[in-house]
């Protein structure tokens, strides 16, 4: 099997991306290198051929990359940093790429900072890894043959989205593989921590990539039949029916809690300063703090709206910490989350999410916070309110991203009947995509709550591995989801 490579071009890395082709030009089953620039660069690289290509992200680019994909394999270099393969790496990718019939391989990876080199290993990809900032690093080696076809299929011109068209195009048409060997070396730039990383897809300034993305993720679930069409179930919350009778509140909030010292009395005094014209309690399942936390908060034992309790079992994360308090039987008729490490803009907070519930007849309201520092201080990206999410197409646009903002509130009794998977991260996530597949989520757009961030945070910096696991539950979780959503598409055409 033969091999074209294609290398994108930007002067100010000149001397780069020669180091890349002078270490490609030994392999024994290399065809072509082309270069990728719209530069005048033929003198540099008199062995190469120039393709007039600017970005990797624009659906002609591809086009150009397909009409010149005349070997077997073709392999995408994503970079303009050096690419250094290790011994025999591209044989390995090659023979993988046969004996697995895939349409595209990815392997582990090094990557290198300054003088320091350390292993990049990345995940698995799955049904539901559909996330457009997926890892695959930056060598991608597609069946040549694959990739045409699915080049072929693209029928909407892209400038930013184009990669992530072809990569689920491809998903449609054969298996993506990965390597978990460590195969090359790619230097890294980026060295923001894991937790400023994973707000990009929010950023404001990335809102038109994001619509971009949002068409190609729809168009993809519509050919795979999980595309989800606005049509909800209402819900009735009428006083007078027996649901809403049991509720002895109207709302609830909802704190798990462990080892919070420094910040769980603001919470609970932003949560209590609230002023509605409903009754609301506070419920904090405090699972066994050593830290003095437990013995802050029964300050407030007084406060009868206060409800302190304290597992019976040890084996709770913060989605088991929320089925204790959401089966209280002092839970009120709409649960409210709230972390232990933020605050509540105002006093007006709860009240607005529950009117949203009427407002809205939504059985699942998200709604917009501000980041902040410790004391308060807005810190970059500012406020989040995932303007992504729309009643036409939200929760399928929902299976793309990595969130679905916050706070979150639910109707108890359809939480009562899905309950919370009992993990510390994505629990909420997959409870957005359960809701989201037969009722209508809520929107507000006003600031809710101020989102603390600080070295303490669950992911304000993690290591690779403890994001590859995240990564790998949250891609499993929009796997099931998939399914389920196909599932009842396939139902629903059966009935009518």
């Amino acid at each position: 099997m033969t091999i074209n490579i294609f290398i994108p071009y930007q002067r100010a890395e000149h001397a780069d991306v020669l180091q890349t082709v002078a270490n490609l030009k030994d392999l024994n089953l290399l065809h072509k290198v082309f270069i990728l620039t719209s530069e005048e660069v033929q003198a540099a690289f008199p062995s190469c051929e120039i393709l007039p290509i600017d970005s990797l992200s624009k659906t002609e680019s591809l086009r150009m990359i397909a009409a010149k994909a005349n070997t077997d394999l073709s392999l995408i270099y994503t970079k303009h940093t050096p690419l250094e393969l290790g011994m025999f790496a591209l044989e390995r990718m090659i023979n993988i790429a046969k004996d697995s019939s895939a349409g595209l391989v990815y392997a582990d990876h090094y990557q290198v900072q300054g003088n320091k080199r350390s292993v990049c290993p990345v995940i698995a990809y799955q049904e539901g890894s559909l996330r457009d900032d997926f890892n695959f690093g930056s060598v991608l080696v597609y069946n040549s043959q694959v990739l045409k076809d699915a080049v072929a299929t693209m029928d909407i011109e892209y400038e930013f989205a184009a990669l992530y068209d072809l990569r689920l195009r491809v998903s449609q048409k054969a298996d993506l593989v990965h390597i978990n060997e460590y195969l090359y070396a790619e230097v890294e730039n980026d060295t923001r921590k894991s937790g400023e990383k994973i707000f990009d897809y929010v950023d404001p300034k990335n809102r038109k990539v994001q619509i971009e993305m949002e068409a190609v993720c729809t168009q993809h679930l519509k050919a795979i039949k999980a595309y989800l069409s606005p049509q909800f179930k209402s819900i009735d919350f009428n006083a007078n029916n027996d649901t809403a009778k049991e509720f002895p509140f109207e709302a609830s909030v909802i704190i798990p809690v462990r080892d919070r010292i420094r910040t769980v009395e603001d919470a609970i005094k932003s949560v209590l300063k609230q002023e509605t014209n409903f009754k609301f309690n506070l419920i904090i399942i405090d699972n066994y703090s050593t830290d003095g936390t437990s013995e802050l908060i029964k300050k407030y034992a007084s406060d009868k709206r206060l409800i302190h309790l304290v597992p019976e079992r040890k084996d709770l994360g913060i989605g088991g910490c929320w089925n204790l308090g959401v089966h209280h039987p002092q839970c009120g008729k709409f649960a409210v989350q709230l972390d232990s490490d933020d605050v509540y803009n105002d006093q007006h907070s709860l009240q607005k999410i529950v009117d949203a519930f009427y407002q809205q007849n939504c059985a699942m309201v998200v709604g917009t916070y501000m980041m902040t520092d410790f004391d308060m201080n807005m810190i970059a990206p500012g406020i989040i309110d995932h303007k992504e999410w729309t009643p036409e197409n939200g929760r399928n646009n929902a299976l793309r991203i990595n969130g679905l903002g916050a706070p979150r509130a639910f109707y108890t009794p359809l939480l009562r009947e899905i309950k919370v998977p009992n993990t510390s991260y994505g629990e909420d996530y997959a409870l957005g995509l359960n809701f989201s597949r037969e009722y209508q989520i809520g929107r507000i757009y006003d600031v809710l709550y101020h989102c603390r961030r600080w070295d303490d945070n669950s992911d304000a910096s993690l290591d690779v591995v403890k994001m590859n696991a995240h990564n790998t539950y949250k891609d499993r979780i929009r796997t099931w989801e998939l399914q389920a959503r196909v599932a009842r598409n396939k139902q629903l055409l059966t009935i009518y």
